[in-house]
């Protein structure tokens, strides 16, 4: 009798998968160890997922479905942009700390497959910034804001959350901070990278 796929086993695989991705990276982590985390055996892995890049996929492709809602609840509510830029930073810079082997493998995998955003750019539910480049340049009109262009505004909210994540290890050793420490330190920028971005692009 052919077996047939178990929910609750696949998402058994993908908790496993993640917590060893998030120890070892996608370079670092070994299907073997997936299938012990996850407390079954190697050929019942692969009958899930046939490669580890398909299992890294789809520990994505579900991270992101639980981000993608709420980034785009924030950049199309009639919030204003220094509220959206508030509730932006505190939220995505949540979610990739939770998540820190992403942006990383975001990176890496541009870098070996360029058309993975493409990809991901077609899913339904993909981030849309329209609404938030219409605001900017409203409140830039108004006087709200600095001349600036949105997509500008928004790059650099993604830059001042990310980079952190990617660069940790040199710059935890630049301010020497364990592992504990730096945590605290990515837990204030959640409001620091909004007030300074704020500050700097108030009229």
């Amino acid at each position: 009798m052919a077996r047939t796929k178990n929910e609750d086993t696949e998402q058994q695989i993908l908790e496993a998968a993640k917590k060893v991705f998030q120890l070892k990276g996608m370079d670092g982590a070994r299907m073997q160890e997936i299938a012990d985390e996850a407390g079954i055996n190697k050929a019942m892995l692969h009958y899930y997922y046939r490669s580890k890049q398909l299992l890294f996929e789809a520990v994505f492709s579900h991270a992101f479905a639980m981000m993608a809602p709420q980034l785009n609840q924030i950049l199309n509510d009639d919030s204003s942009i220094e509220d959206k830029i508030r509730h932006f930073t505190h939220d995505h810079l949540s979610f990739i700390m939770a998540h820190p082997y992403l942006p990383k493998f975001i990176i890496q995998e541009l870098n070996r497959n360029p058309d993975f955003v493409t990809n991901m750019k077609t899913k339904t539910g993909f981030p849309s910034i329209e609404k938030f480049k219409t605001q900017v340049a409203a409140e830039v009109k108004q006087g709200i804001l600095k001349p600036i262009e949105g997509e500008q505004l928004f790059i650099n909210v993604l830059a001042l959350n990310i980079f952190p994540i990617i660069a940790s290890p040199m710059i935890k050793a630049f301010v020497r901070a364990e592992d504990e420490e730096y945590t605290r330190l990515l837990e204030t920028r959640k409001t620091e990278v909004a007030n300074f971005i704020i500050n700097a692009i108030k009229a």
